[in-house]
Protein backbone atom coordinates (compact mmCIF):
# COMPACT_ATOMS: atom_id res chain seq x y z
CA UNK A 1 0.00 0.00 0.00
CA UNK A 2 1.31 3.37 -0.94
CA UNK A 3 2.12 5.61 2.34
CA UNK A 4 0.36 9.36 2.41
CA UNK A 5 2.58 12.23 1.84
CA UNK A 6 4.71 13.77 4.53
CA UNK A 7 2.28 15.92 6.54
CA UNK A 8 0.88 17.11 10.30
CA UNK A 9 -1.94 16.16 11.96
CA UNK A 10 -3.30 18.75 13.83
CA UNK A 11 -5.97 16.83 16.61
CA UNK A 12 -8.24 19.61 18.29
CA UNK A 13 -9.62 18.14 21.59
CA UNK A 14 -6.66 16.10 22.22
CA UNK A 15 -7.30 16.04 26.25
CA UNK A 16 -10.93 14.41 25.33
CA UNK A 17 -12.35 10.81 25.54
CA UNK A 18 -12.37 10.07 21.10
CA UNK A 19 -8.68 10.88 20.83
CA UNK A 20 -7.43 8.50 23.41
CA UNK A 21 -9.88 5.81 22.94
CA UNK A 22 -10.10 6.41 19.14
CA UNK A 23 -7.90 8.46 17.49
CA UNK A 24 -4.39 7.44 18.96
CA UNK A 25 -4.79 4.01 19.21
CA UNK A 26 -5.71 3.82 15.49
CA UNK A 27 -2.76 6.32 14.51
CA UNK A 28 -0.71 3.68 16.71
CA UNK A 29 -1.74 0.86 14.86
CA UNK A 30 -0.81 2.60 11.42
CA UNK A 31 2.72 3.58 12.28
CA UNK A 32 3.05 -0.41 14.14
CA UNK A 33 2.16 -1.43 10.20
CA UNK A 34 4.58 1.27 8.90
CA UNK A 35 1.83 2.45 7.01
CA UNK A 36 2.34 6.54 8.59
CA UNK A 37 4.48 8.72 6.44
CA UNK A 38 8.43 9.06 6.93
CA UNK A 39 8.02 12.20 7.82
CA UNK A 40 4.55 12.50 9.90
CA UNK A 41 3.82 14.46 13.42
CA UNK A 42 0.27 14.63 15.45
CA UNK A 43 0.01 17.68 17.29
CA UNK A 44 -2.55 17.49 20.02
CA UNK A 45 -4.45 21.10 21.03
CA UNK A 46 -6.77 21.67 23.89
CA UNK A 47 -6.96 23.95 26.72
CA UNK A 48 -5.77 21.80 29.47
CA UNK A 49 -2.29 22.85 30.23
CA UNK A 50 0.42 19.93 29.20
CA UNK A 51 4.11 19.95 27.89
CA UNK A 52 5.06 17.40 25.13
CA UNK A 53 6.78 15.40 27.81
CA UNK A 54 3.78 15.25 29.99
CA UNK A 55 1.11 14.93 27.38
CA UNK A 56 3.11 11.69 26.00
CA UNK A 57 3.40 10.34 29.61
CA UNK A 58 -0.72 10.30 29.70
CA UNK A 59 -1.85 9.22 26.46
CA UNK A 60 1.19 5.98 26.91
CA UNK A 61 -0.90 4.81 29.61
CA UNK A 62 -4.05 5.86 27.58
CA UNK A 63 -3.25 3.47 24.98
CA UNK A 64 -1.67 0.62 27.25
CA UNK A 65 -5.68 0.57 28.14
CA UNK A 66 -7.20 0.90 24.74
CA UNK A 67 -5.46 -0.91 22.45
CA UNK A 68 -7.14 -4.42 21.45
CA UNK A 69 -4.63 -7.36 21.25
CA UNK A 70 -1.11 -7.88 22.40
CA UNK A 71 -0.01 -5.24 24.18
CA UNK A 72 2.89 -3.51 22.86
CA UNK A 73 6.41 -2.89 24.70
CA UNK A 74 7.31 0.73 26.03
CA UNK A 75 9.91 0.96 23.52
CA UNK A 76 7.24 0.46 21.01
CA UNK A 77 5.00 3.04 22.46
CA UNK A 78 8.18 5.70 22.93
CA UNK A 79 8.85 5.53 19.22
CA UNK A 80 5.16 6.34 18.58
CA UNK A 81 5.36 8.81 20.85
CA UNK A 82 7.93 10.83 19.95
CA UNK A 83 5.83 11.73 16.64
CA UNK A 84 3.06 13.50 19.72
CA UNK A 85 3.24 17.03 20.20
CA UNK A 86 1.02 19.15 22.53
CA UNK A 87 -0.18 22.86 22.24
CA UNK A 88 -2.31 24.41 24.99
CA UNK A 89 -4.37 27.35 24.18
CA UNK A 90 -7.46 28.49 24.07
CA UNK A 91 -9.15 27.57 20.63
CA UNK A 92 -12.15 29.88 21.58
CA UNK A 93 -9.68 32.96 20.97
CA UNK A 94 -9.38 33.20 17.70
CA UNK A 95 -5.88 35.50 18.52
CA UNK A 96 -4.27 32.64 20.32
CA UNK A 97 -4.22 30.60 17.34
CA UNK A 98 -0.81 32.72 16.35
CA UNK A 99 0.77 30.43 18.76
CA UNK A 100 -0.43 27.19 16.47
CA UNK A 101 0.94 28.81 13.51
CA UNK A 102 4.49 29.47 15.40
CA UNK A 103 4.50 25.48 16.68
CA UNK A 104 3.02 24.54 13.05
CA UNK A 105 5.95 26.44 11.72
CA UNK A 106 8.57 24.83 13.96
CA UNK A 107 7.33 21.52 13.25
CA UNK A 108 7.19 21.57 10.02
CA UNK A 109 11.00 22.24 9.92
CA UNK A 110 12.42 20.36 12.83
CA UNK A 111 10.65 17.33 10.59
CA UNK A 112 11.40 18.37 7.45
CA UNK A 113 7.63 18.52 6.42
CA UNK A 114 5.78 20.22 3.76
CA UNK A 115 3.26 22.85 4.20
CA UNK A 116 0.52 20.08 4.79
CA UNK A 117 -1.85 19.91 7.47
CA UNK A 118 -4.88 17.97 8.52
CA UNK A 119 -7.37 19.30 11.23
CA UNK A 120 -9.40 16.89 13.16
CA UNK A 121 -11.93 18.40 15.22
CA UNK A 122 -12.57 16.40 18.09
CA UNK A 123 -14.45 18.76 19.55
CA UNK A 124 -18.37 19.35 20.60
CA UNK A 125 -20.42 20.36 17.42
CA UNK A 126 -20.93 24.01 18.55
CA UNK A 127 -16.89 24.53 18.23
CA UNK A 128 -16.74 23.79 14.28
CA UNK A 129 -17.90 27.47 13.68
CA UNK A 130 -15.88 29.09 16.33
CA UNK A 131 -12.17 26.84 15.22
CA UNK A 132 -12.64 26.61 11.75
CA UNK A 133 -13.66 30.68 11.54
CA UNK A 134 -10.24 30.83 13.79
CA UNK A 135 -7.75 29.12 11.49
CA UNK A 136 -9.50 31.58 8.39
CA UNK A 137 -8.72 34.80 10.52
CA UNK A 138 -5.13 33.58 11.19
CA UNK A 139 -4.14 32.27 7.81
CA UNK A 140 -4.45 28.91 8.49
CA UNK A 141 -6.73 27.12 6.01
CA UNK A 142 -4.84 27.83 3.31
CA UNK A 143 -1.12 26.24 2.12
CA UNK A 144 1.10 28.94 1.43
CA UNK A 145 3.18 26.42 -0.95
CA UNK A 146 2.04 24.35 -4.61
CA UNK A 147 2.72 20.95 -3.31
CA UNK A 148 1.06 22.06 -0.32
CA UNK A 149 -2.76 21.26 1.41
CA UNK A 150 -5.08 22.05 4.17
CA UNK A 151 -7.60 19.00 4.81
CA UNK A 152 -10.40 18.79 7.77
CA UNK A 153 -12.12 16.20 9.67
CA UNK A 154 -15.31 16.97 10.92
CA UNK A 155 -16.74 14.44 13.44
CA UNK A 156 -20.74 14.13 13.66
CA UNK A 157 -23.34 14.67 14.38
CA UNK A 158 -23.19 17.17 11.54
CA UNK A 159 -26.32 19.33 12.71
CA UNK A 160 -29.54 19.10 14.31
CA UNK A 161 -31.83 19.26 11.28
CA UNK A 162 -31.63 20.48 7.96
CA UNK A 163 -31.69 24.21 8.70
CA UNK A 164 -27.97 24.02 10.90
CA UNK A 165 -27.10 21.39 8.35
CA UNK A 166 -27.19 23.79 5.62
CA UNK A 167 -25.91 26.62 7.96
CA UNK A 168 -23.02 24.63 9.09
CA UNK A 169 -22.05 23.35 5.53
CA UNK A 170 -22.20 27.00 4.25
CA UNK A 171 -19.88 27.82 7.07
CA UNK A 172 -17.06 25.15 6.45
CA UNK A 173 -17.40 25.77 2.49
CA UNK A 174 -16.98 29.23 2.67
CA UNK A 175 -13.05 28.65 4.23
CA UNK A 176 -12.17 24.79 3.05
CA UNK A 177 -12.95 23.83 -0.63
CA UNK A 178 -15.75 20.46 -0.65
CA UNK A 179 -12.74 18.39 -1.85
CA UNK A 180 -10.93 19.46 1.50
CA UNK A 181 -13.86 18.55 4.09
CA UNK A 182 -14.20 14.82 5.08
CA UNK A 183 -17.32 14.56 7.21
CA UNK A 184 -16.54 11.35 8.92
CA UNK A 185 -18.86 8.36 9.74
CA UNK A 186 -16.93 5.81 11.40
CA UNK A 187 -19.70 2.65 10.12
CA UNK A 188 -18.50 3.42 6.73
CA UNK A 189 -14.90 2.45 7.41
CA UNK A 190 -15.92 -1.00 8.22
CA UNK A 191 -14.65 -3.81 6.57
CA UNK A 192 -18.05 -5.57 5.57
CA UNK A 193 -19.75 -2.15 4.61
CA UNK A 194 -16.81 -1.90 2.02
CA UNK A 195 -17.17 -4.92 0.66
CA UNK A 196 -21.17 -4.03 0.57
CA UNK A 197 -19.89 -2.84 -3.13
CA UNK A 198 -17.19 -5.53 -4.17
CA UNK A 199 -19.76 -8.21 -2.70
CA UNK A 200 -22.24 -6.03 -6.03
CA UNK A 201 -20.15 -5.13 -8.45
CA UNK A 202 -17.70 -7.91 -8.83
CA UNK A 203 -20.17 -10.60 -8.95
CA UNK A 204 -22.97 -11.38 -10.95
CA UNK A 205 -24.84 -14.17 -9.00
CA UNK A 206 -25.48 -11.33 -6.90
CA UNK A 207 -25.86 -8.16 -8.70
CA UNK A 208 -28.28 -9.41 -11.36
CA UNK A 209 -30.61 -10.56 -8.47
CA UNK A 210 -30.20 -6.85 -6.77
CA UNK A 211 -33.39 -5.20 -8.00
CA UNK A 212 -37.23 -5.54 -7.51
CA UNK A 213 -37.92 -8.59 -10.02
CA UNK A 214 -35.88 -10.44 -6.52
CA UNK A 215 -35.87 -8.81 -3.42
CA UNK A 216 -38.84 -8.88 -1.15
CA UNK A 217 -37.16 -6.40 1.18
CA UNK A 218 -34.36 -4.99 3.06
CA UNK A 219 -33.35 -4.53 6.43
CA UNK A 220 -30.82 -2.61 8.34
CA UNK A 221 -29.95 -2.90 12.20
CA UNK A 222 -28.11 -0.92 14.74
CA UNK A 223 -29.20 -2.21 17.90
CA UNK A 224 -27.63 -1.94 21.46
CA UNK A 225 -27.28 -3.58 24.71
CA UNK A 226 -25.83 -0.70 26.43
CA UNK A 227 -27.75 2.76 27.24
CA UNK A 228 -27.34 6.40 26.78
CA UNK A 229 -24.44 5.54 29.52
CA UNK A 230 -22.84 9.30 30.97
CA UNK A 231 -24.17 10.87 27.51
CA UNK A 232 -28.04 11.87 28.16
CA UNK A 233 -27.40 15.22 27.87
CA UNK A 234 -25.88 14.97 24.48
CA UNK A 235 -28.69 12.03 24.13
CA UNK A 236 -31.36 14.56 25.02
CA UNK A 237 -30.58 16.83 21.78
CA UNK A 238 -30.10 14.38 19.94
CA UNK A 239 -32.49 11.00 20.09
CA UNK A 240 -31.89 7.83 18.26
CA UNK A 241 -33.51 9.12 14.71
CA UNK A 242 -30.73 12.42 14.58
CA UNK A 243 -28.13 9.93 16.32
CA UNK A 244 -28.09 6.66 14.69
CA UNK A 245 -30.53 6.51 11.24
CA UNK A 246 -29.79 9.97 9.90
CA UNK A 247 -25.88 9.51 9.32
CA UNK A 248 -25.04 5.68 9.80
CA UNK A 249 -28.05 3.85 8.57
CA UNK A 250 -28.78 6.37 5.76
CA UNK A 251 -24.98 5.85 4.40
CA UNK A 252 -25.61 1.72 5.03
CA UNK A 253 -28.32 2.40 2.97
CA UNK A 254 -26.90 4.52 -0.07
CA UNK A 255 -24.22 1.72 -0.44
CA UNK A 256 -27.02 -0.99 -0.62
CA UNK A 257 -28.86 0.74 -3.01
CA UNK A 258 -26.72 2.66 -5.70
CA UNK A 259 -26.04 1.92 -8.60
CA UNK A 260 -22.47 0.94 -10.37
CA UNK A 261 -20.55 3.94 -10.74
CA UNK A 262 -19.29 4.25 -14.50
CA UNK A 263 -15.34 4.36 -12.81
CA UNK A 264 -14.02 3.57 -9.28
CA UNK A 265 -14.07 6.97 -8.44
CA UNK A 266 -14.75 8.58 -5.27
CA UNK A 267 -16.71 11.23 -6.79
CA UNK A 268 -18.69 9.29 -9.36
CA UNK A 269 -19.49 6.80 -5.99
CA UNK A 270 -20.99 9.68 -4.18
CA UNK A 271 -22.92 11.05 -6.97
CA UNK A 272 -24.90 7.74 -7.16
CA UNK A 273 -25.21 7.72 -3.55
CA UNK A 274 -26.78 11.51 -3.74
CA UNK A 275 -29.00 9.97 -6.13
CA UNK A 276 -30.66 7.27 -4.04
CA UNK A 277 -31.12 9.95 -1.32
CA UNK A 278 -32.94 11.98 -4.03
CA UNK A 279 -35.19 8.97 -4.44
CA UNK A 280 -36.62 8.66 -1.27
CA UNK A 281 -39.96 8.61 -0.79
CA UNK A 282 -41.06 11.21 1.52
CA UNK A 283 -41.94 9.73 5.18
CA UNK A 284 -45.08 9.77 6.82
CA UNK A 285 -45.82 9.92 10.70
CA UNK A 286 -47.33 6.17 10.31
CA UNK A 287 -44.20 4.96 8.38
CA UNK A 288 -42.33 5.44 12.07
CA UNK A 289 -42.15 3.85 15.09
CA UNK A 290 -40.71 5.29 18.19
CA UNK A 291 -39.73 4.40 21.63
CA UNK A 292 -38.39 4.72 25.00
CA UNK A 293 -36.71 1.80 27.16
CA UNK A 294 -38.13 2.03 30.87
CA UNK A 295 -36.62 0.09 33.84
CA UNK A 296 -36.12 -3.46 33.18
CA UNK A 297 -33.90 -6.56 34.55
CA UNK A 298 -31.81 -8.73 32.59
CA UNK A 299 -30.74 -12.03 34.97
CA UNK A 300 -29.89 -10.64 38.37
CA UNK A 301 -28.80 -7.01 36.50
CA UNK A 302 -31.35 -4.65 36.86
CA UNK A 303 -31.01 -1.37 34.37
CA UNK A 304 -32.85 1.66 34.85
CA UNK A 305 -35.08 3.48 32.90
CA UNK A 306 -34.06 6.47 29.93
CA UNK A 307 -35.65 8.93 32.15
CA UNK A 308 -33.32 7.73 35.09
CA UNK A 309 -29.94 7.72 33.49
CA UNK A 310 -28.11 10.75 34.38
CA UNK A 311 -28.83 14.24 32.55
CA UNK A 312 -32.04 13.14 31.15
CA UNK A 313 -35.94 15.18 32.06
CA UNK A 314 -37.87 13.45 34.15
CA UNK A 315 -40.35 13.80 31.75
CA UNK A 316 -38.27 13.65 28.67
CA UNK A 317 -40.20 12.38 25.27
CA UNK A 318 -36.48 11.51 23.54
CA UNK A 319 -36.60 8.44 21.58
CA UNK A 320 -34.24 5.78 22.32
CA UNK A 321 -35.22 3.36 19.53
CA UNK A 322 -36.47 4.08 15.79
CA UNK A 323 -37.93 1.52 13.29
CA UNK A 324 -39.16 2.30 10.26
CA UNK A 325 -40.38 1.77 6.60
CA UNK A 326 -39.62 3.78 3.80
CA UNK A 327 -39.34 2.86 -0.11
CA UNK A 328 -36.98 4.36 -3.03
CA UNK A 329 -38.56 5.65 -5.78
CA UNK A 330 -36.79 4.22 -8.93
CA UNK A 331 -36.41 1.73 -11.28
CA UNK A 332 -34.58 -0.59 -9.46
CA UNK A 333 -35.68 -0.81 -5.98
CA UNK A 334 -39.59 0.19 -7.16
CA UNK A 335 -42.04 -0.97 -4.43
CA UNK A 336 -39.46 -2.82 -2.47
CA UNK A 337 -39.90 -1.82 1.82
CA UNK A 338 -36.54 -0.72 3.26
CA UNK A 339 -36.55 -1.30 7.12
CA UNK A 340 -34.74 0.79 9.66
CA UNK A 341 -34.08 -0.62 13.69
CA UNK A 342 -31.90 0.91 15.92
CA UNK A 343 -32.15 1.52 19.74
CA UNK A 344 -30.46 1.55 22.86
CA UNK A 345 -30.94 -1.37 25.94
CA UNK A 346 -31.96 -3.99 23.88
CA UNK A 347 -31.64 -7.80 24.18
CA UNK A 348 -29.05 -7.92 22.01
CA UNK A 349 -26.41 -5.84 19.98
CA UNK A 350 -26.48 -6.08 16.67
CA UNK A 351 -25.49 -4.55 13.54
CA UNK A 352 -26.73 -6.36 10.07
CA UNK A 353 -27.81 -5.76 6.76
CA UNK A 354 -30.35 -8.30 5.61
CA UNK A 355 -31.45 -8.57 1.89
CA UNK A 356 -34.35 -11.00 1.90
CA UNK A 357 -34.92 -12.24 -1.44
CA UNK A 358 -38.55 -13.47 -2.86
CA UNK A 359 -39.70 -16.27 -2.40
CA UNK A 360 -40.16 -19.37 -4.89
CA UNK A 361 -43.63 -18.44 -6.74
CA UNK A 362 -45.57 -22.36 -5.76
CA UNK A 363 -44.13 -23.79 -2.80
CA UNK A 364 -44.06 -28.11 -3.57
CA UNK A 365 -42.24 -28.32 -0.08
CA UNK A 366 -43.50 -28.40 3.81
CA UNK A 367 -40.88 -26.43 5.16
CA UNK A 368 -39.45 -23.51 8.01
CA UNK A 369 -38.71 -20.46 6.73
CA UNK A 370 -38.31 -17.66 8.44
CA UNK A 371 -39.94 -13.79 7.25
CA UNK A 372 -40.15 -13.21 3.48
CA UNK A 373 -38.28 -16.43 1.95
CA UNK A 374 -35.82 -19.18 2.80
CA UNK A 375 -33.19 -16.77 1.00
CA UNK A 376 -31.57 -14.65 2.69
CA UNK A 377 -27.98 -12.90 2.69
CA UNK A 378 -27.13 -11.14 5.40
CA UNK A 379 -24.10 -8.90 5.93
CA UNK A 380 -22.75 -8.47 9.78
CA UNK A 381 -21.58 -4.93 10.21
CA UNK A 382 -19.98 -5.45 13.99
CA UNK A 383 -17.36 -7.60 14.97
CA UNK A 384 -16.77 -10.26 13.98
CA UNK A 385 -17.85 -9.30 10.78
CA UNK A 386 -19.31 -11.93 8.09
CA UNK A 387 -21.71 -12.52 5.24
CA UNK A 388 -24.66 -15.76 5.97
CA UNK A 389 -26.17 -16.69 2.44
CA UNK A 390 -29.38 -18.81 3.95
CA UNK A 391 -31.34 -21.08 1.53
CA UNK A 392 -33.60 -24.32 1.92
CA UNK A 393 -32.69 -27.42 2.13
CA UNK A 394 -33.98 -31.19 2.77
CA UNK A 395 -34.00 -32.48 6.49
CA UNK A 396 -31.86 -35.47 5.99
CA UNK A 397 -34.41 -38.93 6.09
CA UNK A 398 -37.80 -36.92 5.93
CA UNK A 399 -39.83 -37.06 3.46
CA UNK A 400 -39.15 -33.62 1.52
CA UNK A 401 -39.05 -31.39 4.89
CA UNK A 402 -37.39 -28.48 4.16
CA UNK A 403 -35.16 -26.50 6.98
CA UNK A 404 -33.11 -23.01 6.50
CA UNK A 405 -29.51 -23.60 6.49
CA UNK A 406 -26.79 -20.86 6.34
CA UNK A 407 -23.61 -20.76 4.55
CA UNK A 408 -20.96 -18.12 6.54
CA UNK A 409 -18.10 -16.72 5.39
CA UNK A 410 -16.25 -14.57 8.30
CA UNK A 411 -14.00 -11.74 7.27
CA UNK A 412 -10.64 -12.69 10.07
CA UNK A 413 -10.78 -15.77 7.79
CA UNK A 414 -9.87 -14.81 4.42
CA UNK A 415 -6.31 -14.70 5.41
CA UNK A 416 -3.80 -13.85 8.11
CA UNK A 417 -3.76 -9.89 7.00
CA UNK A 418 -4.71 -7.77 9.93
CA UNK A 419 -8.09 -6.45 9.74
CA UNK A 420 -8.11 -2.42 10.16
CA UNK A 421 -10.63 -0.80 12.55
CA UNK A 422 -12.95 1.93 11.07
CA UNK A 423 -10.99 5.19 12.53
CA UNK A 424 -7.42 3.83 11.14
CA UNK A 425 -9.09 3.51 7.66
CA UNK A 426 -10.84 6.74 7.64
CA UNK A 427 -7.79 8.48 9.31
CA UNK A 428 -5.34 6.94 6.34
CA UNK A 429 -8.20 7.70 3.36
CA UNK A 430 -8.38 11.27 4.73
CA UNK A 431 -4.48 11.36 4.91
CA UNK A 432 -4.22 10.14 1.25
CA UNK A 433 -7.28 12.50 -0.07
CA UNK A 434 -9.35 9.61 -0.90
CA UNK A 435 -12.62 10.50 0.14
CA UNK A 436 -14.78 7.91 -0.97
CA UNK A 437 -16.24 6.66 2.93
CA UNK A 438 -17.02 10.43 3.87
CA UNK A 439 -19.95 12.18 3.64
CA UNK A 440 -20.91 14.71 0.94
CA UNK A 441 -22.42 18.08 1.54
CA UNK A 442 -25.58 17.33 -0.80
CA UNK A 443 -26.07 13.84 0.37
CA UNK A 444 -25.38 15.46 3.85
CA UNK A 445 -28.22 17.67 3.45
CA UNK A 446 -30.78 15.25 0.98
CA UNK A 447 -30.67 13.05 4.49
CA UNK A 448 -31.54 15.71 6.56
CA UNK A 449 -34.51 16.79 4.32
CA UNK A 450 -35.28 12.94 4.56
CA UNK A 451 -36.41 12.86 8.25
CA UNK A 452 -37.09 16.77 8.85
CA UNK A 453 -40.66 16.51 8.45
CA UNK A 454 -41.03 13.48 11.51
CA UNK A 455 -38.69 15.25 13.50
CA UNK A 456 -40.74 18.36 13.37
CA UNK A 457 -43.79 16.32 14.04
CA UNK A 458 -42.07 14.96 16.99
CA UNK A 459 -41.50 18.30 18.09
CA UNK A 460 -44.58 19.76 17.50
CA UNK A 461 -46.69 16.44 19.09
CA UNK A 462 -43.90 15.72 22.00
CA UNK A 463 -45.96 12.51 23.51
CA UNK A 464 -48.23 11.41 20.46
CA UNK A 465 -46.87 8.07 19.33
CA UNK A 466 -44.14 7.97 22.13
CA UNK A 467 -44.16 4.14 22.66
CA UNK A 468 -42.14 2.50 25.62
CA UNK A 469 -40.45 -1.21 25.99
CA UNK A 470 -38.50 -2.78 28.57
CA UNK A 471 -34.46 -2.32 28.90
CA UNK A 472 -33.00 -5.58 27.91
CA UNK A 473 -35.99 -6.52 25.29
CA UNK A 474 -36.57 -6.64 21.65
CA UNK A 475 -38.11 -2.87 21.91
CA UNK A 476 -41.83 -2.14 21.34
CA UNK A 477 -44.54 -4.03 20.45
CA UNK A 478 -45.91 -1.40 17.82
CA UNK A 479 -42.90 -2.20 15.72
CA UNK A 480 -44.50 -5.08 14.69
CA UNK A 481 -46.73 -3.14 12.37
CA UNK A 482 -44.83 -2.11 10.02
CA UNK A 483 -43.60 -4.99 9.07
CA UNK A 484 -47.48 -6.64 9.59
CA UNK A 485 -48.66 -4.17 7.40
CA UNK A 486 -46.45 -5.42 4.61
CA UNK A 487 -47.62 -8.98 4.71
CA UNK A 488 -51.04 -8.19 4.94
CA UNK A 489 -51.03 -6.10 1.21
CA UNK A 490 -52.16 -2.74 2.91
CA UNK A 491 -49.08 -0.72 2.33
CA UNK A 492 -49.82 2.92 1.08
CA UNK A 493 -47.22 4.05 -0.89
Amino acid sequence: MTKPENQILVIFGASGDLTKRKLLPSLFELFDRNLLPEHFVILGVARTAFSDKEFRSVQKENLKQFLKGEKPSDERLDAFLIRVYYLGLDTDKSEEYRFLAEKVTILRELHDIPDRLLYYLAIPPQKYAIVSSALKENGLHQAQTVDGWRRIIVEKPFGSNLKTAQELNYQLCSIFAEDDIYRIDHFLGKETVQNILVLRFANQIFESLWNRNYIDSVEIYALEKLGVENRGKYYEGAGALRDMVQNHLMQLMGFVAMEAPAAFDAELMRDEVAKVFRSLHPLSPTDVVRGQYTSGQVGDQVLSAYRDEYGVAVSSSTETYVAMRFYIDNWRWGGVPFYFYTGKRMSVSRSEIVIHFKNVPHHLFNGMCTYGSCNQLILKVDSPESISLKFGLKVPGSFFEVKQVSMDFAYNSLCNTYIATAYERLLLDAMQGDSTLYTRTDALELSWRFIDPILEYWEKYPERGLTSYSAGSEGPEERKWLLQRRLSGIDTL
